[in-house]
């Protein structure tokens, strides 16, 4: 299983970096694939997004909200995993479910790593205890995403199919507390049972 990361930002060059150091094979998309510096030293390749998106089974949109339809609309995503991790900041909805089934139909859709700061990703450790990471995805998808969330040092925690709004409703509550309230971003969530 390749993965391909779109996006060299911050968000996006945590997780592809997490991937690969964990024996993942990732390759970035890049409108500037010749700048390889955000694989550092990984063993994640830089491709333009056109053979990032060729060579992988899985691709995780860590891009600008802005960028994600022209993206789905110029790339041949049929029989792929799209994980989506960008946020539509102050629209409606912040997932992008909707614009994946319109212009990628034939692709699978899950919705995980939108719900943390990035700085949870970069160091997901909380004096030895893994934060949780709440995903939806196909029961037949869940164990890609759920290894991908393990990869970068989270605890996976899975809420159905076509559970994009719940997930989001975790994003909302990662922004009052993190942000509303002043928290600060190195917030995250464990989930506890007896």
């Amino acid at each position: 299983m390749t993965t391909a990361v779109i996006g060299t930002g911050f968000i996006g060059g945590t997780l592809g970096r997490a991937f690969a150091k964990a024996g993942l094979p990732t390759v970035f998309g890049s409108r500037h694939p010749e700048d390889t510096s955000v694989a550092e030293d990984s063993g994640a390749t830089v491709a333009t997004i056109e053979d990032a998106v060729a060579q992988a089974d899985t691709i995780v949109l860590a891009q600008p909200s802005a960028a994600v339809e022209e993206f789905l609309k110029a790339n041949d995503l049929a029989g792929k995993l799209v994980i989506d991790a960008t946020n539509n900041v102050g629209a409606p909805v912040a997932n992008h479910a909707a614009a994946v089934a319109e212009h990628a139909p034939r692709a699978r859709y899950a919705r995980a790593f939108n719900t943390l700061g990035g700085e949870n990703f970069a160091d997901p450790d909380f004096d030895g205890v893994k934060a949780d990471l709440f995903f939806s995805a196909t029961e037949a998808d869940r164990a890609v995403v759920e290894q991908l969330i393990e990869a970068v040092g989270l605890r996976p925690m899975y809420l159905g199919e076509n559970q994009q709004d719940t997930v989001d409703g975790v994003l909302r509550l990662w922004f009052a507390l993190a942000v509303g309230q002043g928290r600060g971003r190195h917030l995250a969530f464990r989930t506890l049972t007896r």
